[in-house]
This record gives structure tokens, sequence and C-alpha cells, in this order.
């Protein structure tokens, strides 16, 4: 039965894809059209390609990805064997960031360490089913003397931000490093606490950012904790001991990604694992070749992208800052890129 649901599943997402790629306009470019082009580290997108081209099924992705292992020049091996389309599906370009939190936190509770990560209760492996909300878990304490508990930290708006992301590392006193990924939640949609800030007054929209929303829990703790509460979505982890620390998280090719050069995208446009060159304005304008290696589930349409910007605090002020236009162009390899513009052509 299992199977046949996954089955099911697939084919659905399939059609899916099919239905919006055949809505979409494909415009076939040259690289000379790519503003900045010539000036990027070209090596630095090749070596980020190949960390999950393997991956890649088609034949004409795994005939460049064979091309790449050898190449010795990165700018001419994307040259010569992909061209830029743009894709378009009504919609405008919509660059956001997001980064891997680093968090400060123990194997132990103690009086600092108070707040904790669960694992995935037994009794939801493998199911999609409503659980208990946010506030019935933290108020109850309905996870409690299970030994769920991977680790305990200090901030539970950090937390709470954490389950947002779906990954993190976790720093102990010793100096290790506890890495944790998503695996699984209580089935609540999530709520937007920035929104429920604006919708009761407390600040402008302008205004709201991750750190006005920390800030502001922080300095009214119980108010606080019943605002984050607001979100009844309720994310359990898994810890990750396969990954040393100077590797970023795994993304949706279950691969390591790159801060600057790795990029969430839709996969109902663009292919996991597919380079693009991105041209995103605003406050920090940047062009650059990425590679679409990540996926999100607010990360929809052809010219929609969350930008990794890395690890730590850092980090997080960097993608907690990006919300720009843009346009993205998917480097296809050639045969693909003239037969998608074909399809469009006129």
């Amino acid at each position: 039965m299992r199977h046949a649901v996954l089955a099911a599943s697939l084919m659905a997402n399939m059609a899916l894809t099919e239905m919006a790629q055949a809505e979409a306009h494909y415009t076939l470019l040259e690289f000379k059209d790519l503003p900045g082009w010539a000036a990027d580290d070209h090596d630095a997108a090749l070596s980020v390609f190949l960390n999950t081209c393997g991956d890649m099924r088609e034949p004409e992705w795994k005939s460049v990805c064979n091309v790449a292992q050898q190449t010795k020049d990165a700018r001419i091996f994307f040259e010569l064997f992909f061209r830029p389309v743009k894709i378009d599906d009504g919609d405008p370009g919509l660059f956001t960031g997001y980064f891997e939190p680093e968090l400060m936190g123990s194997r132990l509770q103690t009086d600092r360490f108070r707040y904790p990560l669960y694992a995935m209760p037994p009794e939801l492996r493998g199911k999609n089913e409503l659980w208990y909300s946010r506030a019935e878990i933290e108020n109850r304490g309905i996870l409690r003397g299970r030994d769920l508990e991977i680790a305990w930290v200090e901030d539970p708006v950090e937390l709470f931000f954490l389950q947002i992301q779906g990954s993190g590392r976790i720093r102990l006193p010793d100096g290790n490093t506890v890495r944790v990924g998503y695996a699984g939640k209580n089935g609540h949609n999530y709520r937007s606490v920035g929104q429920e800030m604006i919708r009761r007054g407390i600040y402008e929209p302008h205004q709201v950012s991750a750190k006005v929303i920390q800030n502001w829990v922080r300095r009214n703790p119980e108010d606080g904790r019943r605002l984050l509460q607001h979100n009844p979505s309720y994310v359990f982890f898994r810890e990750l001991d396969d990954l040393g620390p100077e590797f970023g998280p795994r993304g949706a090719m279950n691969r390591s990604i790159t801060g600057g050069r790795s990029i969430a995208v839709d996969p109902a446009f663009v292919p996991l694992g597919a380079p693009v060159w991105i041209q995103k304005g605003g406050r920090d304008p940047l062009l650059r070749l990425m590679i679409a290696q990540d996926t999100g589930s607010a990360i929809k349409g052809a010219q929609r992208a969350d930008i990794f910007y890395g690890t730590g605090e850092e980090a997080g002020r960097a993608a907690g800052s990006v919300r720009d236009p843009g346009r993205m162009y998917v480097l296809m390899p050639i045969q693909r890129a003239l037969a998608l513009a074909g399809n469009t052509a006129g």
C-alpha cells in the first residue's frame, strides 16, 4: 500500500511539473547577454556543480557531468556545453536568503541550557497526521520524560528559528558540534509570527525581521512565548553524524550545500543540480553562477530562488536582510535548451 501511495504521489508531482512547464515561456540567450559573466569565479561554481551532477539521471545531464569531471577550464566548459535559458511563468523575480543556524547547547539539561530539541516521537514516524500543537507540546510537557531530547539550548527564540530553518548546528561546551536535520513535524501548518505582530499593531510591515522578532520576544518573555505559539507547527530533528563541520547542511539532493553558491528553487521549473545565473538587485546586488541544489515550501515559481548564505550568526544577518528583485537564467545542456526554446518559439 505504501509503495502504491508513493507511486501515486510521484506521478501527481510529475503531472504538476509538466503542467507548469507547459505554461512557461522559454527564451534562449547567449553568455554575452549575462552581465558580469566573465568576471565570475567559474571554478568555484564548477566545484559545487560536481558535488551533485553525478546524481542527475537524465542522459544529457549525465553526459555533461562526465565531461565536467575531466575539464580544466571551467568557463570554457560552461560556454561549450550549455546555453542560458530564461524561464518565465508570469511572476516577477524574487530572491530571499536562508542559512544554517548555530546555537550554543549541551547534551545535558542545565540551568543555562533548558530548552530541548526533540527527536521524532515513534508514534509519528511514517505518518502525516495532525498531532499536538506547539502550545500543547510546550505548555503540557507532552514530550517530557520520553528520552527524545537530542540536546538542550539556551534560547527559545533561536530554537524557534532553528525549527523554521529545518537544520543547524549545536555547539557544545567542549567545542564539539552536533549537527541536526529535519526529521518531521506535528502536521500543523506554519503561521507567520511576523504577520501576527503586524496584525496586533506591534510593528509596521517594513520593520519586521527575524532579528526584530528575536529582540521583542527576549524583552517580553511571557508575551513572546505566547507569540511564538501562534505558530502551531512544531519540527522534530534527527542527528546527522556523517557530516564534518567543514561541510554545509544537506539539501534536497541529499548532498552538502555551499554558502554563496547553492540556491533553493522550484523543481517544477528548474532541474535540481542545474547551474543558474542570478542577477539579484537590492541593497547588495549579486551577479553569480549558482547551483540549484535545494527546495523549499515557500519557493514556488520559475523566477523564485532562496540563496544559501552559510552557517552561523553572520550568515543569518546576511540572509535575513534579503528580499530583492532580479532575474535568473538556467544553464541547460545545449540540446535541451534548444528543445525548450523551440517549443515556445513564435
